[in-house]
């Protein structure tokens, strides 16, 4: 019996600790899901007041741009020093301060389509000249991947199925997995180009929404707006001459071919020059807003991105295009704050 009465009471110690383990542990993982949900909802918090942030944001750039269109005062201008550039040339993709100040943990940049290259007007020859560059080649030099690239690109928009002898037609592209139509009219969109055959392959890694527009009514460009993406595109141009024309139109303004030619030699500006048209002015611009990492560990890689037509001062711009995570380019990916 007093066998029995000691096993009792260790079956009930036993189980009393048993108890006191299993609630510790009911205890903690309550504990840790309390804080994982309070940690969702003050991540949540933080995500709307973003996206308010950001809506704002981009309403107040929208704003600048309506601005913008409004005619000068006659004293608006009141040193020489004031006319050096034209202040809508800062909307070239760089981090803007607007007149109405955004939120200081979101940067603003505008892009004006007038220094992208209309991949809607774009002849032949001069898609001749980009492929060339991306291959490597001569401007002289003829290259029978470039001809087969222009035949694709040609068949793509054409309005029949007939395809050029080395081009591509509907039976070349339903015969890819997946399979698609070609266009067979005029491009709708700058992603688009990765669909003609060979075209992914040569322009793998550019920034295509930066460097191209369908907007516009040629296919030449503004160096005071141009982008980054679209001059490294441009025959003739390398890392250090767009670097030299980043750095001159900071301070001053490409009025012409004269200003152009103190920055680049002869054979450069020779061909360049059916490229430029450095007083063009349109009224399509794609506003980007991103919030500044103030975090350690983090950091921007997309942006909210919209693409509107400006029609003037007394009208909101309209809206053509929304791309809620459009990618920056590696040069403007914020670092995170220490």
């Amino acid at each position: 019996m007093r066998w029995l009465r000691n096993g009792q009471r260790g079956s009930i110690l036993v189980l009393t600790l048993w108890t006191v383990v299993l609630l510790g542990v009911l205890v903690t993982a309550l504990a840790s899901e309390t804080r994982l949900a309070a940690r969702v909802v003050q991540a949540q918090q933080e995500d709307v007041a973003t996206w308010a942030a950001l809506v704002s944001a981009l309403h107040q750039a929208e704003m600048e741009l309506m601005l913008e269109t409004m005619p000068l005062p006659p004293d608006a201008f009141e040193t020489p020093e004031d006319m050096a550039r034209t202040p809508r040339y800062r909307f070239n993709g760089e981090a803007l301060q607007l007149h109405y100040p955004q939120a200081e943990d979101i940067v603003v940049r505008i892009e004006d389509h007038s220094g992208k290259i209309n991949l809607r007007a774009l002849e032949a020859e001069q898609m001749r000249a980009l492929l060339q560059k991306r291959l490597g080649l001569r401007a002289t030099q003829r290259d029978d991947r470039v001809e087969s690239l222009i035949a694709a690109w040609v068949d793509w928009q054409d309005l029949n199925d007939q395809a050029i002898s080395i081009g591509a037609e509907r039976d070349y592209y339903l015969g890819l997995d997946p399979p698609y139509e070609p266009r067979n009219g005029r491009i709708e969109s700058v992603a688009e180009l990765l669909l003609i055959r060979g075209f992914a392959e040569v322009f793998a890694g550019v920034d295509l929404e930066a460097a191209f527009t369908l907007y516009g009514e040629d296919a030449r460009i503004n160096l005071n707006v141009a982008t980054f993406e679209a001059l490294q595109l441009l025959p003739g141009l390398d890392d250090e001459t767009i670097a030299a024309i980043l750095e001159w139109r900071q301070e001053n303004e490409f009025r012409g071919n004269g200003d152009v030619v103190r920055l680049l030699d002869a054979p450069v500006m020779a061909q360049l020059r059916p490229w430029l048209d450095n007083r063009k002015q349109g009224n399509h611009f794609t506003i980007l807003a991103h919030a500044r990492p103030t975090r350690a560990g983090a950091s921007t890689y997309s942006a909210w991105a919209e693409t509107v037509e400006v029609r003037g001062p007394m009208e909101r711009p309209r809206v053509l295009r929304v791309d809620p995570y459009r990618p920056l380019p590696l040069r403007f990916r914020e670092s995170p704050v220490e």
